[in-house]
Formats: C-alpha cells, structure tokens, sequence
C-alpha cells in the first residue's frame, strides 16, 4: 500500500477519499485554491499545500503546480476524485512517465472512451448493444440528415466529447436539425474544444440505468450491480438509487453482463461506470458511454454492498488485484443518494452563490458526503454541490422513507438550495412507485414546483422569533420596550411581508400567549394607491423557542418550526417546506417622493 497519496481535487470528493486514507493509515496530501483555504478537506488532510488564487484553470486543472507539490511532498500516487483532471489521458500519461501512480484506469483506456463514438465502436464490437446511430467521421449536414431519416426521428444529438449535457439536443423534424447541430456545435466547441457529434435514436420513454465495475488490469473484472439514475434536470443527475426499481430480471442479467463485457473489452482498470438507456416499453438496454472514474453517485452502491470503493482504487493501484471475486460481492437492501445543490429550482436550476449562514445536514438520520461547513462561502468557480445525502434500508420502501426525513431536517440559509424540491421528488407517488424516467421532472412540474403561501403559523412563528431577538443591538431604546401598558394586556404591533406588501401584525398578550391579529396592506400607500384591503385575518398562539427550534401552537395546532436568518429576511422552515419573511419599514424611504425645493422634511 502506498504511504503518502496526493488529492488532485476538492469538496465532497476530497473529504471522502481522506476519510479512506485515514482509516489505512496513508498519509492525505491536500491542495487547494486561495478561495478554498478554509475548506473541510483543507482541515482533515494530513498536509495541505497551496495552489493560488484563481479559478480552476489556474488551480485545480494546473498539472504544473500538481507537480511541483508532487516532488515537494514525495507523494507515491495521485487520487484524481471525479472531475478536473480525472479523466485527462495525458496527464495520467506523465504520471507514468514520472513513476507516480494514477489512482484510475490507464491513458489508454480513458482516451478509447473518451470519444462517444470511438467508444460506441468498441462496444458494438464488443457485442454490447448499442442504441441505433451514426458516429462516423463525416460529419456533413446531409450525412446527419440521411441518418436521421434512417434511424426515424425523434433523434439525439450528443458531442462526442461531451458530458454533463453539454452539446446535446433532441430534434423531433428534419426541419429542426440544422439549427439545433449549428447550435450544438457551438456550444461543444466551446465547452470541449472540439465539435464532433454522433446522432442516436431518441429513446422516448427512457431509463438511466448504469453498472459500476471494478478491474484489475489484467482481465479480471466485477461489477457492483446496477444503479438508476434518471431523474434528471438539465441531463445533470439529481437523486440515484440502488438497486434500479422495476428492472425485470433477465434484463437485469443482460444489463449487468453486459456492464462487464464492456470493462473487458478495454481491459479496465480500477472502478468505472458503464452507463445505458433502458427503453422501458421495449425492455432493452443500450450502451450510453463509459466514466473512467469514480461516480459521485457511487456511495448507493458501497451502501448496497457494504464496500468501500475508494479503498478498492487504492488496492488495485498498488498492485494487490480485485479484493473479492464476483460470488463474494453481496447485495443488501437499497440505497438513495439525494444531491443537495446551492441552486434554485425556481429559477431553471440556477446555481446560487453565497454565504453559508446557516447548515444544518442529517447527519444523525443519514450518511453525509460534504466539502462545506457552515460559514463558508459558495463561489460560482466550482460545482454548487453542498452536499450529499444517502440512506440504506432493507427496503426501498424503508430507504425512501428514511430519506424524507433526512430532507425534512435539513436547512440551509443565506443562499437558495434544491432541498424543498428533492422532498418532493421523493414525496411524489411515481417516484415511490419506482415508475421514473428521464423525464420524469417535467411531466411532474406541478407538483414538484408548488408552493404554498404563508399563512397564520408562519406569522406565529415570524413573531416569536422577533420577539425573542428584539432590542439585541442595544441601540434603539424602542426595540428594548417590554409592550407594558397600565390597566390593559402588554400589546405589540410590527410589520412583516405579506404578498409582497406590507402588513401590520398587532399582539395582544393573553394568559397562554398572544391573540394576533394580521393586517394586510394596512399602510397608507395602500390606500393612497387605491388598492382593496383584504379583512383582517385573527388567530390566537403559543409557544417556546430552543436551540433545535421552536415548539409553536396555533388555534390549538401543535408543531415544530425552525428559523434562521436568510439575508434580510427570516427563513422559516416546517420540515422539508420553508418561507422568507421579511420585516420591512414602511417609512424607509418614504422622504423621497416628498421632496422639493423648500419643502419641509
């Protein structure tokens, strides 16, 4: 085994591979960028080592640099995690020419993959099958034209050096392919450098469906079952799941072999994804391409088998062969895995940036793979993942549910994140069902992206909260009033956001709380402007605040809330759901529609 292992990455993934080296006992040589020096994988390695300011091409991607600490260090291996330079053929070229190990398959394995079409070659060679298509070399428009007329549209369009997909388009009429190649084209060259494309047939009803292998190198190969990954946003994987639900069983044996007669036919080494479409109303699977790498979904398939894959990387980079043949891997139960991304779904999946204020992850419901700690800071440089959140279960059934809890507990402030809208993938009775596809987000928009507006428990909560944390600054005397009125109940009064108006929100103290009532456009620009002031809206509360939440009871409704500071607003979660209330002052500002020469102010 290796004694000291450099980690070309950062995150998540550098967090994970540490927490491998530790337990066999290898030192963990980390290396970071200026805006990652507070990060999690930057504590727990062993050493850490800089590698400037700057984005990923001037950090993460500097193979330069890479070297320099390499030699400084005297580290014996790399370990690439997934990403940035994981699957570049000539960077694990040099490091075989420097004596250092590459903790992945060899250069020529990930170049034979890393062109779709190349790959699609080897694979119908192979005699894996193959999703009807054209990968050849002449890549005229009339060439993609008589293919697509061969293949019957709707057809897909997919770079050869793509991924995470980029350059990739689905054209339903003849009409449509110019425009939607061109476009393709340009975005690929942009993207990859290189502006080949290979044309599919377009499964309509579509599976991800994918079987992680590991190979020695030297024709001995396993794999670890299969995984589904379709529920998809953008192409991009939002929540796995291990076993593949509703997989019949000889399709399931021809995915799986077919899975390993992949590996061989490239002689892999070290763990790989080989990825197919299942075409559901056909039952048939169909090579998609092949990651020379570790998966960030891997974690469902350790759960299911109780392995630890990274430690697998490591033993076969050393030379110590397969761990265990194929009769000794053993699948138990499922697994999920749920990508808690800093992005909002409202917004097309828009990554956010900022200031983890508040991060509270599961970690006592689920495993949490994460590179970020609260405080710290989302920057657009890199992948918006915060975390990852996985369950296992005897059951799917257990696993799910297990799941829902976890996303029922997390919170998250100052930036937007996809936790809301993973509770309600997992919530939607198709998912339960198992019945998913890669279409599965937008045939569910109107479920997966309602809201529900914020009502009495919200004010309850929004009130309790501000009255607990009125008068901190010790500023404003104000603030620091006790609400005591001679000969009459202690009586509050303060504004907060309602349908993006302001409201007046006045309390009355009661001898078991505080009867409310919420005042909706109670201001006198509402009624300047003319605007129709809803009725008042009344409701009695109670309740305690502690450092895991608030216990609250609204009209005789008991239930738990928590509340944090969400920029200027409050951010109130009840499990997976949560709300922004802000309190505004109606009086901000209000000077500026007055002013005029001589007026009075």
């Amino acid at each position: 085994m290796f004694k000291k292992i450099l980690i070309a990455n950062r995150g998540a993934i550098a967090v994970r591979i540490i927490r491998t080296l530790k337990k066999l006992g290898v030192t963990a040589v980390a290396v970071y960028a200026e805006a990652d020096r507070e990060s999690r994988h930057v504590s727990l390695a062993d050493e850490a080592y800089s590698l400037g300011a700057g984005g990923p091409a001037q950090t993460y991607l500097d193979q330069d640099k890479l070297f320099a600490i390499i030699e400084q260090t005297g580290a014996q291996a790399i370990h690439p995690g997934y990403g940035f330079l994981s699957e570049n053929a000539g960077f694990a070229d040099q490091l075989e020419d420097a004596g250092i190990a590459f903790i992945g398959p060899t250069a020529d394995t990930i170049r034979s993959m890393g062109s779709k079409s190349a790959a699609k070659d080897l694979m119908e060679a192979a005699n894996v099958p193959t999703t009807p298509g054209y990968q050849g070399e002449d890549q005229s428009l009339a060439t993609f034209i008589a293919e697509a007329n061969r293949i019957g549209y709707p057809v897909l369009l997919k770079a050869t050096a793509g991924g995470g997909g980029k350059g990739m388009r689905m054209v339903e009429r003849e009409v449509d392919l110019e425009d939607a190649l061109t476009s393709a084209q340009r975005e690929a060259k942009s993207a990859f450098g290189d502006d080949r494309f290979l044309i599919e047939k377009y499964v309509t009803k579509a599976r991800h469906v994918e079987v992680q292998i590991f190979g020695d190198g030297e024709g001995g190969l396993v794999h670890m079952f299969e995984r589904d990954c379709s529920v998809q946003r953008r192409h991009q994987k939002v929540i796995e799941e291990a076993p593949a639900p509703n997989l019949p069983s000889e399709t399931r044996k021809t995915l799986l072999q077919a899975g390993v007669d992949a590996g061989k036919a490239v002689n892999y080494r070290g763990a790989g994804t080989v990825e197919f479409l299942y075409d559901s109303d056909n039952d048939a699977v169909y090579f998609m391409e092949m990651n020379t790498r570790l998966q960030v979904e891997h974690p469902v398939s350790e759960m299911i088998t109780g392995l630890d894959f990274v430690e697998w990387q490591l033993r076969i980079a050393a030379g110590e062969g397969l761990p265990l043949n194929q009769d000794g891997i053993v699948e138990s139960g499922s697994a999920f895995e749920a990508r808690l991304y800093a992005e909002n779904p409202n917004q097309n999946f828009a990554p956010s940036i900022g200031t983890l204020s508040t991060l509270r992850l599961p970690e006592t419901t689920a495993r949490i793979d994460s590179g970020v700690e609260e405080g710290q800071e989302i920057t657009p440089y890199y992948d918006p993942m915060i975390a990852k959140i996985i369950t296992h279960s005897a059951s799917r059934e257990e696993a799910l549910g297990t799941m829902r809890a976890a996303l029922a507990e997390t919170r998250v402030a100052g930036l937007e994140t996809n936790a809301a809208f993973l509770y309600a993938l997992t919530a939607e009775q198709d998912f339960i069902n198992g019945d998913v596809s890669t279409k599965f987000i937008e045939e569910h928009e109107e479920s997966l992206f309602a809201e529900t507006a914020a009502g009495p428990k919200q004010w309850a909560v929004a009130a309790l909260w501000k009255l607990r944390h009125r008068g901190n600054n010790g500023q404003d005397p104000w603030d620091a009033l006790s609400g005591f009125r001679m000969n009459l109940p202690s009586a509050e009064a303060f504004w907060l956001d309602h349908d993006e108006h302001p409201a007046l929100l006045r309390l009355t103290q009661t001898h078991t709380g505080f009867a409310a009532r919420l005042e909706p456009d109670a201001s006198a620009a509402a009624r300047r402007e003319g605007r129709e002031v809803p009725d008042t809206i009344a409701f009695n509360f109670s309740g305690s605040i502690n450092p895991d939440g608030l216990r609250v009871t609204v009209d005789g409704e008991n239930f738990t809330a928590f509340a944090a500071l969400h920029n200027d607003k409050l951010r109130i979660w009840m499990g997976a759901a949560h709300w922004e209330i802000g309190f505004p002052n109606p009086l901000a500002g209000i000077s500026a529609h007055h002013q005029s020469e001589g007026s009075l102010t």
